[in-house]
């Protein structure tokens, strides 16, 4: 059997634990078809990057399957006949991730980071510059060949 990573988005007008039903029921699916799920994670509303059938926020669940094929494919089947599943993607994977999922984790990578201090730029000089190089009135545009409005 293979492994599996799914992600699917339910309608924000639907209840958690709606939601939570609708994801037991795809794991009981994927047990008939002689696989398991061995992690489910319920990442909560979160907002849509854009609109998806005029809804802006979804329920995103995760579900890591190890099952045959078949099995994915029925379970996919019946996401696509769900009016309440928005989207869903399935991943195969070479192993299944311990633990919670990056989603999960919390977030405090801003921490450990320290302090910037006095940086040098990118192209080897200090401090604030901001605006573009060649000065002058045409805004500094440098063509495709590079050469801009310097005379």
């Amino acid at each position: 059997m293979a492994f599996y990573e799914n992600v699917f988005v339910v309608r924000q007008d639907v209840a958690s634990t709606q939601v939570e039903a609708l994801a037991d029921t795809y794991a009981t699916l994927i047990q008939e078809n002689g696989g398991t799920v061995t992690k489910k994670e319920f990442w909560g509303l979160k907002g849509l990057a854009y609109r998806i059938r005029k809804n802006r926020k979804a329920h995103f669940v995760l579900l890591n399957i190890d099952a045959p094929a078949a099995a994915v494919i029925e379970l996919e089947r019946n996401m696509r006949l769900n009016e309440d599943v928005l989207r869903y993607l399935t991943v195969r994977v070479e192993a299944l991730e311990e633990g919670p999922s990056a989603m999960m984790q919390k977030r405090d990578d801003r921490d450990d980071r320290g302090p910037r201090g006095d940086r040098p730029r990118r192209d080897g000089r200090r401090g604030f510059g901001g605006g573009f190089e060649g000065g002058g009135a045409g805004g500094g545009f440098d063509g495709p060949a590079g050469e801009g409005d310097r005379a």
